[in-house]
């Protein structure tokens, strides 16, 4: 009896052990928090290099089921289109939310893309080059009936930037072992054609201009510790 009682005895120290582990890992602090208030509305310029704010074009608006979904998720979002001199248009949408954990995290433009009736028919990994460090990006084309969309995203977490789940999982580890909540951004840009490499090009050039044009401060909310190099 006295050998039964003990190893229930143990397995409740176990038991109690892990919980009290699980608590200690468990992140309480919330980055947002610490460092410095932004507005998006105001950080990302209406007119730069060669681009303007088209007012005429208005960004594909989501669903009210969809806004209610992007609420929850983020605190801030922004969304322009901006034309050059040459005619070309990239539509510009951006997303911030101050807690990126396991039961608020990031909503991957496939999803929102997908909800509003867009087939994902390409998706590849790859590497923008600017003059600060190379961003890993995901490329996806979305067709809805006659329109083809090219799209570039990038997500960071913290000061990463996480291209796929599994950079997101282990950024998020890397804060969680420090106690730390990290905040996170989803930054895309798209076009309306369908020769996607040009697309590409288009949004390669135009996020290098934009990246040119930020602060220190601000390019490294978009492009995490990237921006530092």
């Amino acid at each position: 009896m006295k050998y039964l009682d003990s190893r229930y005895l143990i397995v409740c120290v176990a038991m109690l052990a892990a919980a009290g582990l699980a608590l200690a890992m468990t992140p309480t602090i919330k980055i947002a928090d610490g460092g410095k208030k932004f507005v998006l509305e105001n950080m990302i310029p209406h007119s730069f290099d060669e681009w303007r704010v088209d007012p005429n074009v208005i960004p594909l608006q989501p669903s009210p089921d969809l806004q209610a979904t992007i609420d929850k998720f983020y605190e801030q979002t922004l969304a322009r289109t901006y034309v050059n001199l040459s005619g070309e248009r990239v539509m510009l949408s951006i997303a911030y939310g101050g807690e990126q954990s396991r039961s608020l995290q990031v909503h991957k433009p496939e999803g929102c893309y997908a909800a509003q009736g867009f087939m994902i028919q390409r998706e590849s990994m790859g590497q923008l080059a600017s003059d600060f460090g190379a961003v890993p990006v995901k490329r996806v084309v979305a067709e809805k009936g006659p329109r083809t969309e090219p799209i570039t995203y990038w997500v960071t977490t913290g000061d990463k930037v996480t291209h796929d789940g599994l950079s997101w999982r282990l950024a998020q580890l890397r804060y969680g072992l420090s106690g730390e909540i990290p905040d996170g951004i989803v930054f895309r840009v798209s076009t309306i054609s369908k020769d996607v490499s040009a697309s590409y090009a288009i949004h390669d050039k135009f996020v290098n201009q934009l990246l040119a044009a930020l602060n220190a401060k601000d390019r490294g909310r978009l492009i995490g510790n990237l921006a530092s190099r």
